[in-house]
């Protein structure tokens, strides 16, 4: 029986990786010029700049990577297994008095955000969690990476870090993308996509944001 649990928990972790590799594919799959070691970015959207942070001490200006308040739904975002938009909003309401919505993750699921830019001076990402449940003695973690796609066009992932958590909402530490290092040259930009994998246990997301130091 333990040899089933372990045969079908292989399966499970094989075929939500499947699932992100075709989805990753789909989301670089638009066309963009060749950086150093990355594709260039060629549109990165809404630049709007505010301070989330600021009731924690971090004064830096941010941007939100597209439709992660989860107010709208998740147009552009890949959701995997049971991972869906519900009511219930990080409590200080970085984002608005009115919002009231987040994505829980349960165990198995996954989400890949929509493409952000990021370069040189977008060195981190910082959102909102809440780890909702743990099936094992009470630990559970958030797994982060980020995709990024060569300049020859292969997509892959590179591990942003794990977050912690204790049953309440919290704002996670400024979280290095690493991946922003890689076209090398000021100024240029890459397209990358954030994906979060609940580890042993089910998640609450909220208002992800990127750190553009590009702007100040």
């Amino acid at each position: 029986m333990e040899g089933t649990h372990l045969m079908n928990g292989i399966v499970r972790r094989a075929l939500v990786a499947a699932t992100a590799a075709i989805a990753t594919a789909a989301i670089f799959a638009a066309p963009a010029s060749a950086g150093i070691l990355t594709v260039s970015a060629t549109d990165c959207g809404d630049e709007t700049l505010t301070k989330p942070f600021a009731p924690f001490g971090d004064q830096a200006d941010y941007k939100l990577v597209r439709n992660a308040s989860f107010e709208k739904g998740t147009d552009g975002w890949t959701l995997t297994r049971g991972a869906k938009v519900v009511s219930g909003n990080e409590p200080w309401k970085v984002g608005g008095a009115s919002h009231g919505k987040s994505l829980v993750l349960p165990a198995g699921s996954s989400a890949i955000s929509p493409v952000s830019c990021v370069g040189l001076a977008e060195p981190t990402l910082r959102f909102f969690a809440k780890k909702n449940r743990a099936a094992l003695l009470g630990i559970s973690t958030l797994a982060v990476s980020v995709y990024v796609k060569t300049s020859l066009g292969v997509v892959v992932p590179v591990p942003v870090g794990v977050v912690l958590g204790n049953g309440q909402w919290k704002p996670t530490p400024p979280m290095l993308i690493v991946a922003n290092l890689l076209p090398l040259l000021p100024g240029d930009r890459t397209p990358v996509a954030f994906q979060f994998t609940p580890i042993l246990g089910d998640w609450q997301i909220d208002d992800v944001y990127v750190d553009p130091q590009r702007f100040r």
